[in-house]
């Protein structure tokens, strides 16, 4: 047997990487991974517009399947479908618009939040929704209906003014809240199956200095916690709580309130390519040695006991590259999240912690955010006022890995559904088809939508082909 033969048998006995298989077989076309490592997808082409024109002219060209990518942090193969034409957005980075005095700027599809940063913060104005870290492109968190620390702002959907796509026979369509609002609320969270996101219009706020501040709450104490200390509170712009992995009984809860006390950190942006080796040494601790999350929450109590005055921007401007592993050829860092109606989530942490306990799973981090309800996207994760809860974990590489995985995935998928939760859709496709469908019901709104405005299904990827067929 040569190495490629044993390397496709190692394979599909779970010995080793998907991507070493792949590696061995050699596909004709591009391959296209994400941030995980664990879903190369072999495309037909490759294609990187640098003007909506010519996204028209690549779909007017070239006929058959279409995937879209951004910054590739999507993690169940969201970005690729098998021997399509696949759009990578990235070039596709400069403002279109901006007028400071509106607070309003336009952009293109593959911008990152940090570059738009740089534009927009010697005009001391914000982001007004995001996600904690500015690597990902503003189409990609629009694809997935991001949310952020914010507090009552809800999905990035709330903060979007209108945005341009190309549909698969060429056209060029405006959308807005109330021109075309079906179709506008379903873009968000449509990953991509609906056309090419090429334009987005976002509206922006003030810039200002925030204090971190950290107390430790029990967990049947944070909800009511929240709505008095933190919703209730107008002067609260950021807030998040972690879990201890010690002990799920109780929360370190981390706000970033609006102060005018002087600053700690003179840094406006935090700045590009900074040295995170002693957070990934961190990371690989946590997982690896005995008593690593002691380790770990020894570091945070140190990083949070000391005081912090920054610039909202500094906050916001996050790089993923502190998360990032020296490596992923082994293991690899992946994140779930599950949103759960507010009176559930006490009940929800216990059964979390019981099926990751039971099923001895490696997990880093569970952070746990808010979000008011969603009345404007259709595939929506909040039909009421949720918690979410982020869970940060560790796996290796091969296929017996991502199968139990999917096990206690699943137990996780179940517990939300029976307490009215749902789980979000850009991570790991590893729930059934019967557990997508209770937890997005709006799925058939959105097929209908798609069979109007996608015809011939040219828009694909792993997500769509797997759960939206």
């Amino acid at each position: 047997m040569d190495r490629r033969e044993f390397l496709k048998h190692a394979a599909l006995s779970g010995l080793v990487a998907p991507g070493d298989a792949l590696a061995a077989a050699r596909p004709a076309g591009p391959v296209v991974n994400d941030v995980s490592t664990l879903n190369p997808v072999a495309v037909a082409a490759e294609a990187r517009p640098r003007t909506t024109e010519e996204v028209r002219a690549a779909l007017r060209n070239r006929p058959g399947a279409v995937s879209i990518g951004g910054g590739r942090f999507s993690m169940g193969g969201q970005i690729a479908a098998p021997d399509s034409l696949h759009l990578d957005m990235r070039a596709m980075n400069q403002v279109v618009a901006f007028d400071p005095e509106e607070r309003v700027v336009r952009v293109q599809a593959g911008m990152t939040w940090r570059d738009l940063q740089d534009v927009i913060d010697p005009h001391d104005l914000s982001v007004q929704i995001m996600q904690s870290y500015a690597n990902f492109t503003v189409a990609g968190s629009v694809s997935v209906n991001c949310h952020g620390r914010y507090v009552g702002r809800g999905p990035l959907v709330n903060s979007v003014r209108a945005v341009q796509i190309v549909t698969a026979g060429g056209d060029v369509l405006e959308l807005t809240r109330s021109d075309e609002s079906e179709l506008f609320g379903a873009i968000f969270g449509g990953y991509g199956g609906l056309g090419v996101l090429t334009e987005i219009e976002l509206e922006l706020d003030a810039n200002g200095r925030l204090e971190r501040v950290v107390e430790e709450v029990s967990l049947e104490e944070y909800p009511d916690y929240f709505r008095t200390r933190i919703a209730a509170n107008d002067r609260v712009l950021l807030h998040n709580a972690n879990l201890l992995p010690s002990d799920s009984r109780k929360l370190r809860a981390i706000s970033w309130i609006v102060t005018d006390k002087p600053l700690t950190v003179t840094d406006r942006l935090i700045p590009r390519n900074l040295d995170y080796s002693r957070f990934q040494n961190v990371i690989w601790a946590v997982t690896e040695l005995p008593g690593g999350h002691r380790l770990r929450e020894g570091m945070e109590q140190e990083l949070l006991e000391a005081e912090a005055v920054v610039w909202r921007n500094h906050e916001a401007s996050l790089d993923t590259a502190s998360l990032e592993p020296r490596t992923r050829a082994f293991s690899t860092y992946l994140l779930q999240e599950y949103f759960i109606p507010v009176e559930n989530c006490v009940s929800y942490v216990r059964a979390m912690t019981r099926v990751l306990n039971g099923q001895d799973v490696e997990a880093v981090n569970i952070s746990v955010r808010h979000s008011p309800a969603d009345a404007r996207s259709l595939l929506t994760w909040a039909p009421v006022e949720v918690f979410s809860l982020v869970l940060y974990y560790k796996q290796r590489t091969t296929r017996r890995a991502s199968r139990k995985v999917g096990i206690w995935t699943r137990e996780l998928i179940d517990a939300a559904l029976a307490r009215g939760g749902r789980y979000y859709l850009p991570y790991r496709l590893h729930a059934t088809q019967q557990q997508f469908e209770r937890a997005y019901p709006e799925h058939p709104r959105f097929a209908r939508l798609k069979a109007r405005i996608d015809p011939g299904g040219r828009f694909q990827n792993l997500l769509l082909s797997k759960y939206l067929k």
